[in-house]
């Protein structure tokens, strides 16, 4: 492989474990598991989660997300939505103890990537998910070749 392009993609690999390790940060500076994070970040775009959506959005093992969810479900923090719920899968909302848990941790993690939007520009931000989208689907499609 020509050196050139290795250390592109050493620097793209990079940048992305360095920008998980953000959000990583960010969760333990609020005392929350980096799962538990993506729980919250899911319910904070849908409303309503599932173990499945979040184990395809972010290819994590469904035993670790079950984990995390019959946790959350204990500290009363979650519960089944009947609604949501999509044959034997379970959707799972913020209980009203769930909501002033997750209230401040939303906040929090919206104040963090608003400002991270202005430092970028939302219109350079637009253009980074563009490419990251594309470069994952010729990954994918490098794969299965």
């Amino acid at each position: 492989m020509d050196k050139q392009v290795l250390q592109l993609l050493n620097n793209v690999n990079r940048s992305i474990i360095k920008f998980r390790g953000l959000y990583s940060a960010w969760s333990s500076a609020n005392q929350i598991s980096y799962n538990e994070m993506l729980v919250l970040y899911t319910l904070r775009e849908h409303g309503f989660c599932t173990q499945k959506q979040i184990c395809d959005s972010y290819l994590l093992p469904r035993q670790t997300m079950n984990y995390v969810i019959a946790n959350m479900r204990q500290d009363g923090i979650l519960e089944i939505d009947e609604k949501q719920c999509i044959g034997r899968e379970k959707a799972f909302v913020l209980t009203e103890k769930g909501e002033q848990y997750a209230a401040p941790l939303l906040e929090s993690m919206n104040a963090f990537e608003k400002r991270a939007v202005e430092l970028l520009g939302s219109e350079k931000l637009e253009v980074l998910t563009e490419l990251m989208l594309e470069y994952d689907q010729a990954l994918q499609k490098a794969l299965k070749e």
